[in-house]
């Protein structure tokens, strides 16, 4: 056996080659996940310094990271036939590795967490515990109003670690920030299914029962609804000025009718979907509005 070549140090193209697999295990969450999560962090906790920035976002991808890999591990033929660019249908990784992957990521997770507070571990351990009912006890493929509950407390769980990175008190959060990150869960779990109508095909394929498979004709309008109500409420509970307001909830207007009003075509979908994640970012965003404007301390209920 030739010791030097067993032990050859890894070239720098293999670590770019493993370092792009990474990035394509969460390609297709960053704008729904890193982005607006971030944006919530940064503005509910408040971000303590610009220099957290970069803490925040690793800490989201990371954990978004271990959340992929196991999802993308149970149905590896539907991403064949959907998603070819993911690194188990472009083969960049063996579904054994991708398994053992999977479980490795839990224990980094949590150390990185740990790092910060313990208070940030339990919201890693939690995540964790969401991620094994949403994917191995089969959470995605069940009735959808458990789907979007399952969804909208695993988003939940990323916004509260997220938080406790981002702000000054890692070990307690302040009514603002609790505050944000409730309502952020009620509109997850009331509009979540904007993502679904893109893959109506690969998910009626394999059985999924999202909305729009399940309430074909009202599943569009219920996008509009939620997305109007939730401008409105959002307007008067981050106390918006009148034209913020009005932009607001002129956008998620305009958003919800995307899925009404445009062609119902996978491409058409997508770019609504794309502006869900630039509403929903902006959403995220108004409780550091509050906090910039709210100089007087003004409690958030008179």
């Amino acid at each position: 056996m030739d010791f030097h070549q067993t032990w050859a140090p890894i070239s720098p193209p293999q670590i770019v080659h493993f370092l792009y697999t990474l990035f394509l295990f969460t390609k297709s969450d960053i704008k729904t996940t890193v982005i607006p999560i971030t944006c919530l962090a940064a503005a509910s906790a408040p971000l303590s310094s610009i220099y957290r920035l970069p803490d925040v976002v690793f800490w989201i991808w990371l954990h978004l990271l271990q959340f992929d890999v196991a999802n993308q591990i149970l149905n590896p033929k539907e991403d064949a036939l959907n998603k070819q660019d993911r690194p188990l249908p472009s083969n960049r990784i063996s579904l054994s590795q991708a398994f053992i992957f999977r479980w490795l990521l839990i224990p980094v997770c949590g150390a990185l967490s740990l790092c910060y507070s313990v208070q940030t571990l339990y919201a890693s351990i939690t995540l964790v515990m969401l991620t094994i009912i949403y994917n191995e006890w089969e959470a995605h493929s069940r009735h959808w109003f458990i789907r979007n509950i399952v969804n909208a407390a695993g988003f939940a769980s990323f916004e509260v670690g997220a938080t406790f990175v981002a702000g000054y008190n890692r070990h307690r959060l302040d009514e603002v920030a609790i505050l944000s990150i409730a309502i952020s869960a009620g509109i997850f779990a009331t509009t979540i299914h904007a993502q679904d109508f893109k893959d109506v095909e690969g998910d009626r394929a394999i059985g999924r029962r999202t909305i729009p498979i399940v309430l074909p004709s009202i599943a569009r309008y219920t996008i509009l609804v939620a997305l109007t109500l939730w401008s409105l409420g959002l307007a008067g509970v981050w106390k918006l000025g009148i034209f913020e307001a009005t932009a607001f909830i002129s956008l998620g207007f305009l958003v919800g009718g995307r899925y009404i009003f445009c062609q119902s075509t996978v491409d058409a979908d997508q770019i609504s979907f794309y502006w869900y994640n630039v509403w929903l970012s902006a959403a995220h965003a108004l409780p550091g509005y509050f906090r910039l404007l709210n100089v007087n301390n003004t409690p958030l209920c008179r």
